[in-house]
């Protein structure tokens, strides 16, 4: 294939040779006239695949403020409107391809009710998504380790059948055991050769107590680059001096941070963290289930949504927001060939725009999506 006459990133118009799924080469265009952007496939961080009503009617939310009122809610409705993980799943995953996004980390719930049942049916939709989407999974505590009896050994099983990523989940808040907690996860990695990525809710100084806590541990295992933070939100409580501690921590163990950006909560600075060397990447976490009605498949969507929390408003600074469900998504999730380059795959987003801020602003429809390189969506297709 040969996709004429893009700018790729808003430079010259090039014509891009894409062979064997990968990118071949680039030449100058010869046509002349308007050309437009082409942007690397977006990569949605942090959502949950399994927990989604997408595709389903409309469902009245009624649940309660705290998070177990949450857990709680999401349980109950689960048996009583007979949710399926890999039918709404793949709704949610082919809503996310026609939007751009051709590859996404999904947490999947194991908890006393679930066991494995999600984690089985999420790796079915990810080898049925196999060459048009690359899906990781994390093994996801979503009620807790210590405070669940079984959980440990499903989330060791769930690994050893193919999750990717290990997970964990606010070690002092829901387990009230953050040693424990962390040893568990840690140690399950550590057998599985897997990553880890850890949502932690927790606010103030008992987050950045975990966050100290997540940072030794990846130090002392020699794991710098394979953990991830979820939220994060005590980096946005604290100021001064403890915040750049707890990002030069963060910065020297290799951990990065992943922020849904909720417009109710204080969230990791996004420049102070670049500026420290701190990798901050972005995603949607909860996308119209019984959590939360909001968030939408759209990866353009959730990186206008990190400008606008920044405040950013230079073209150039709204950059950085494409960079946070783009490259450094990538990068913190080990995404492999990633990129607009010769040799990486051939994921592939043309917009009608004429810049990368245009294109975060407006959020029009891709012209054309290419995933392995194949066309797989945009308008007439």
């Amino acid at each position: 294939m040969i996709l004429e006459h893009v700018r790729p990133m808003g430079g010259a118009a090039v014509d891009v040779h894409i062979a064997e799924g990968r990118i071949s080469g680039f030449t100058p265009s010869t046509r002349e006239g308007p050309a437009p952007l082409l942007l690397p496939g977006l990569i949605e961080g942090h959502c949950h695949l399994d927990k989604t009503l997408w595709g389903r009617p409309w469902w009245r939310n009624e649940v309660g403020p705290s998070l177990l009122d949450r857990i709680n809610n999401e349980k109950a409705t689960r048996r009583a409107i007979g949710m399926d993980a890999a039918r709404e799943g793949r709704a949610l995953c082919l809503a996310h391809l026609a939007a751009g996004t051709t590859r996404l980390r999904s947490h999947v719930d194991i908890d006393e009710e679930s066991r494995l049942s999600h984690v089985e049916k999420l790796l079915a939709l990810r080898e049925e998504m196999n060459g048009v989407m690359e899906i990781q999974l994390v093994a996801f505590p979503q009620s807790g380790i210590c405070r669940m009896p079984g959980v440990e050994e499903w989330l060791d099983e769930a690994l050893r059948i193919g999750c990717d990523v290990m997970g964990g989940l606010d070690p002092s808040l829901i387990d009230r055991d953050p040693v424990r907690h962390l040893d568990i996860v840690f140690k399950l990695a550590a057998r599985h050769g897997k990553p880890v990525d850890i949502h932690l809710h927790e606010a103030g100084e008992l987050g950045a107590f975990s966050m100290e806590l997540i940072a030794e541990r990846t130090r002392a295992l020699g794991m710098q680059g394979r953990v991830v933070i979820s939220h994060g939100f005590s980096l946005g409580d604290v100021t001064g001096a403890r915040l750049d501690g707890l990002l030069a921590m963060l910065a020297e163990a290799e951990v990065a941070i992943c922020t849904s950006v909720p417009p109710s909560r204080a969230v990791p600075p996004l420049k102070r963290a670049r500026e420290l060397g701190v990798t901050l990447f972005a995603g949607n976490d909860n996308i119209r289930d019984t959590w939360s009605p909001h968030n939408a498949p759209d990866m353009l969507a959730r990186a206008a949504m990190v400008a606008l929390k920044y405040e950013l408003r230079r073209d150039e600074d709204v950059a950085l927001a494409l960079d946070c469900v783009t490259v450094e998504s990538a990068r913190a999730c080990g995404f492999a060939d990633y990129g607009l380059a010769v040799g990486a795959r051939a994921d592939l987003v043309v917009v009608d725009a004429a810049t990368v801020a245009e294109a975060v602003i407006t959020r029009f429809a891709p012209l054309k999506v290419i995933s392995h390189g194949i066309v797989v969506g945009g308008a007439g297709t």
